[in-house]
């Protein structure tokens, strides 16, 4: 550093006061030629000295009074000469009893805010344990850097001794703390984070967030400078130590331990749902075999009611045809009385409709009852009869409607002919019996038809001749 100055009127030297370190952290001026605290000449600065300070650089002038050391800060660009309105300390501290021309004490320290400083460390192998096997450990070594610079200036002076201050000795202090910081981490990562020390090499982002978590605030409290980057290149396990080894293979065997188990948990589970798949089978074919059952029962119960009014029917028909047998003998006379014979036919035949009927209605409640409880079922043998549409011509009066098994049951008795007259809808006109396809199979040759009348139109047709 050079000497740059004049004289001033009392003959004193004006300084130049400058850094020109290419590069630094700290740096203390001193006039040239002046020894490191050889004389408290080195820190007497003229008034109205020049001070330059380059841009992201700080000089901090230091002043020892009584009273406790004070600071004037200057942060660059500046390039003027030492004024009271740029050195508010300095303008209370200097009197003007010589003109301003009195030299005052001070110390200058130029401190680097724009510059980074880098350090790269590496740490030797130490032991860390898996959180599994406690009593197992293995050694693991760390490397990397760290990038720091000075933020908060005010900080840093407070926490750092200006005045001799060297940055080797600095680094090294920062470079203590990383390791320790470092190897705290790093040992209780696999408890902290949960994974194996075999995944080490794996989490080393998760591990290098953590370390520089806990520096940035180390670095701020510890040194008054900020942390710009930490980055851990490396973690790296002896692989060919005991420790290792032996770690490797129970982790092998564990894993093997855990797919055994898991394999076992899986049959399990496999085979309980079998099981249960198994009960919910059999369960559904019970239910289905009880509705089975009850459709059966059903249908059965339903064959039974349509026999019963089978035999009710012909019960009524009998009683019909007795009663008609009994009414022929109506009028005395011992003879044979059509008129009475065919009214009995017609109050037996109808009596015996109407006892059909409400039996066919029965049987189709059944029917609707069964199908109701077993859907798809078809209906049982009897459950539906014909319906009476025969009517029948007696001594000019219509009587009916019968079935054609209770004509058939009135032939046999000789109460119905070939030659007796019927009717049913969609027939044009009355014929007689032994005429119709569907009523001749029930007698024996017929006579001669009888003429018969035209039909009435919009309804029965008019009453044949009277037989």
């Amino acid at each position: 550093m050079g000497l740059f100055g004049g004289r001033g009127k009392t003959g004193g030297i004006l300084n130049v006061i400058r850094c020109d370190e290419p590069e630094y952290l700290v740096w203390k001026w001193r006039p040239e030629g002046q020894a490191v605290n050889s004389t408290t000449r080195e820190n007497s600065i003229r008034w109205g000295s020049s001070l330059r300070v380059k841009d992201g650089e700080l000089a901090v002038f230091v002043y020892k009074q009584k009273d406790g050391t004070m600071q004037d800060f200057i942060i660059g660009p500046h390039d003027d000469t030492i004024k009271t309105a740029n050195f508010p300390v300095l303008s209370s501290i200097v009197g003007l009893a010589f003109g301003g021309e009195s030299p005052f004490q001070a110390e200058i320290y130029f401190i680097n805010l724009s510059g980074n400083v880098q350090i790269n460390f590496g740490i030797p192998f130490f032991d860390v344990a898996d959180p599994r096997f406690m009593d197992v450990v293995a050694p693991i070594s760390a490397g990397g850097t760290i990038t720091f610079n000075i933020t908060d200036y005010k900080s840093f002076i407070k926490l750092n001794r200006l005045i001799n201050f060297d940055l080797d000795d600095f680094k090294k202090q920062v470079k203590d703390a990383v390791i320790r910081r470092v190897k705290g981490v790093v040992a209780n990562a696999p408890s902290d984070f949960g994974f194996p020390l075999v995944q080490i090499e794996r989490k080393i982002e998760e591990i290098n967030d953590r370390i520089k978590e806990k520096l940035k605030v180390d670095f701020e409290e510890d040194f008054g400078v900020n942390l710009k980057r930490f980055d851990l290149s490396r973690l790296t396990p002896d692989k060919e130590s005991e420790g290792w080894a032996q770690l490797r293979n129970m982790t092998v065997e564990q894993q093997q331990k855990t797919v055994n188990a898991q394999t076992n948990i899986n049959i399990k589970n496999l085979t309980d749902t079998q099981s249960i798949n198994a009960r919910n089978m059999e369960e559904t074919l019970r239910i289905q075999r009880e509705e089975a059952q009850r459709a059966q029962r059903l249908q059965t119960e339903t064959n039974f009611m349509g026999a019963h009014a089978l035999n009710r029917q012909a019960d009524v028909l009998q009683t019909a045809a007795e009663n008609l047998g009994s009414m022929s003998q109506m009028g005395g006379g011992g003879g044979m009385n059509p008129a009475g014979m065919m009214a009995g036919m017609a109050l037996g035949g109808a009596m015996g409709g109407q006892m059909a009927g409400m039996m066919n209605q029965m049987g189709g409640a059944m029917q609707g009852m069964y199908q109701q409880a077993a859907p798809g079922m078809p209906p049982a043998p009897g459950a539906q009869q014909a319906l009476p549409q025969w009517m029948v011509a007696v001594n000019g009066q219509q009587v009916g409607p019968f079935t054609v098994a209770q004509l058939q049951q009135m032939a046999s008795q000789g109460q119905f002919t070939a030659q007796t007259y019927v009717w049913r809808q969609g027939m044009a006109s009355w014929d007689i019996a032994g005429n119709i396809a569907e009523l001749a199979p029930l007698f024996a040759p017929v006579a001669p038809p009888m003429p018969g009348t035209p039909p009435v139109p919009g309804g029965v047709p008019p009453m044949p001749p009277t037989v």
